[in-house]
């Protein structure tokens, strides 16, 4: 599995911010009524960020004690490892892309419906959810960046590695 890059991530959002914003702007040019942003999207997000940051820390506390070797510290197993990686890395690009379409259409419906109370909020959603999918993939990266191996791009120990 290649590692997660930020180029990617931000390609990621920048062409669905894109789309997105276009879109908008078709639909609204044809006098149709943009769908709302939904309240709960930076909840969601938030809430998948806080997961994977919980799983990173945690891995991060077992492999420490393992590589100090405390007395009674629990191993990892790899396949956990492996799988929280693969989870985080799906994270991350699914976030890029909501954050991005979330992002585009805040971005139209701050530039065109300010003055209007209800879509104003939609904007603000959609901004937050722009701000919690940065987390997810913030989390995500930290994620990855724990559960490293040794050679995967650095000549250093990596914290999977077994002490010598």
């Amino acid at each position: 599995m290649t590692h997660l890059r930020i180029g990617i991530l931000l390609a990621l959002f920048g062409g669905a911010a894109l789309l997105a914003f276009g879109l908008s702007w078709l639909w609204d040019a044809r006098g149709s009524t943009l769908p709302a942003v939904p309240g709960p999207a930076p909840a969601v997000l938030a809430l998948i960020a806080f997961a994977l940051l919980a799983v990173a820390l945690s891995l991060r506390a077992r492999l420490r004690a393992q590589r100090e070797r405390r007395p009674g510290a629990r191993g990892v197993d790899p396949m956990l490892a492996a799988r929280a990686v693969i989870f985080g890395h799906a994270s991350a690009l699914v976030s890029a892309l909501a954050a991005g379409a979330y992002g585009g259409s805040g971005l139209f419906l701050a530039l065109t419906y300010w003055e209007v109370a209800n879509r104003r909020d939609q904007a603000v959603y959609a901004g937050l959810a722009v701000l919690a999918g940065a987390a997810v993939c913030a989390a995500a990266l930290y994620l990855q960046h724990v559960c490293r191996l040794p050679g995967d791009g650095d000549d250093s120990q990596g914290p999977l590695s077994s002490p010598a």
